[in-house]
């Protein structure tokens, strides 16, 4: 029974509900604007934190490697005539 009591009071107030405001002056609020300071200021956070990482790495090929570190050169067979 509660829950046949709470449907019908949805329905007695949804009407009054779309009245009560105007769909042309709904703004998203302090809400709104505290959620998007806080994606912007995890992004902010990211593009740091990539920065920081991407400084770190090396991009010089080495070229004085030792030669146990290389692979093995493909070798050709000798034509044969």
């Amino acid at each position: 029974m509660h829950d046949m009591s709470a449907h019908q009071a949805l329905t007695q107030l949804a009407p009054l509900a779309a009245d009560s405001f105007d769909p042309n002056k709904v703004t998203p609020g302090v809400l709104g604007f505290i959620v998007f300071a806080v994606m912007a200021l995890a992004v902010w956070a990211l593009m740091k934190s990539m920065n920081r990482h991407m400084n770190r790495v090396d991009f010089e090929e080495r070229t004085a490697a030792a030669p146990a570190d290389q692979p093995a050169a493909p070798t050709k067979p000798a034509p044969q005539q």
